[in-house]
């Protein structure tokens, strides 16, 4: 997305706004996206790894494509082995537990070109990976599917070879795979990988803040999603060209509150203004059965907040209170149904605070 002032002889209250969803060269070329971090070839610390990735929200409501935050309790495997069948320096993709229209071609797989990136930026030229992906994400849903796989593949290799890159080196690694899957964003990748909230200051250079939600107090998401389909083409086409000074201002304050929310702990404060998005929210909410009825029904029924999570259709409240949760989730699937037509399941989830991870291992003979 790039913003500039349109003409000299519009009034200073407007300006343009253009969303690019799909463009042709990503921000960071291959050169500057994945360079080499080890001066000499690393060697594999496991035989094989199996790590996990959580799903994520992303928007948050009026932060489009620069905060997102991870979901506890729901997301990809990935399971990664040394196979001397595979030629050296490359990854081969032996099994896809899940949807079955994912390919197992590395360079057309999400966790594929995750994995191949970081092992570009590892050096890795002597050993051969077998990949297996568990899709624990259902794909078009709104809770970043293509990235926790991504980072799933990209924390895997890492951990195989002695976990020698960053976080953010591994979101760069990740990224590659969103701009050829979802488009060039880090909002999904980047808590996918380091967990928390995460504010995407800048992409060239990458500026990635971590923003900490204090672990006394209490945060939980109210995650439905219908039995629809958003395609995040589609809703991102879907978006102004143009927006009025006033509604900038209006989303940059709205944003500013969430990221003080956030810090503060303030899960009041951050429902109202995730709540608050009069951009990206107007265009999109129309394009999904229901939601706007949905919306309306979770903050009647004492949720402090509710948008669309990511580009949709699952819809996303924020809460304090595990059961009063479960309560508001029924209404909204209720209102699904109702306004929209459309079944749909609920579930509430904790903040997600730690990002991808090792789960399980087996050491190298040494």
């Amino acid at each position: 997305m790039a913003i500039c002032f349109s003409s000299a002889v519009k009034p200073a209250n407007h300006f343009t706004v253009f969303f690019n969803p799909a463009p042709k060269k990503p921000i960071f070329k291959c050169s500057c996206s994945l360079p080499t971090v080890t001066t000499t070839e690393p060697e594999p610390v496991f035989t094989s790894v199996k790590t996990f990735a959580p799903a994520t929200v992303a928007n948050l409501g009026p932060c489009f494509d620069f905060l997102g935050c991870a979901v506890d309790g729901l997301g990809d495997y990935v399971s990664l082995k040394v196979d001397p069948s595979v030629h050296p320096g490359e990854v081969s993709i032996s099994e896809v537990i899940g949807p079955s229209k994912l390919s197992k071609n590395p360079l057309w797989n999400c966790a594929g070109i995750a994995a191949i990136s970081a092992m570009k930026m590892l050096g890795v030229r002597s050993v051969g990976l077998s990949l297996s992906l568990e899709k624990g994400l259902p794909l078009g849903s709104g809770l970043g599917s293509s990235a926790a796989s991504a980072a799933a593949a990209a924390v895997a290799v890492n951990e195989m070879f002695g976990n020698k890159l960053l976080p953010d080196e591994l979101v760069i690694a990740g990224l590659e795979s969103e701009a050829k899957v979802s488009g060039y964003h880090a909002d999904n990748i980047a808590p996918a990988i380091m967990g928390g909230f995460v504010l995407i200051r800048s992409y060239e250079p990458l500026d990635l803040m971590r923003l900490n939600f204090p672990e006394k107090k209490q945060l939980l998401f109210v995650l439905v999603t219908p039995e629809f389909e958003a395609p995040t083409k589609k809703m991102r086409a879907a978006l102004p060209a143009e927006v009025g000074m006033p509604h900038h201002i209006w989303n940059c304050s709205q944003a500013g509150a969430l990221v003080a929310a956030v810090l503060n702990g303030d899960p009041v404060g951050l429902g109202k203004a995730l709540s608050s998005d009069k951009i990206v929210e107007p265009k999109r909410a129309p394009l999904i059965p229901g939601m706007e009825a949905v919306k309306k029904v979770a903050v009647e029924a004492g949720a402090y907040g509710c948008t669309i999570s990511g580009a949709g259709p699952t819809a996303v409240a924020v809460v304090d209170n595990e059961e009063k949760g479960k309560v508001i989730g029924e209404k909204m699937v209720e209102a699904f149904w109702k306004e929209g037509n459309l079944k749909a399941v609920s579930m509430v989830k904790r903040l997600d605070r730690v990002g991808a991870r090792l789960v399980g291992s087996v050491r190298a003979p040494r």
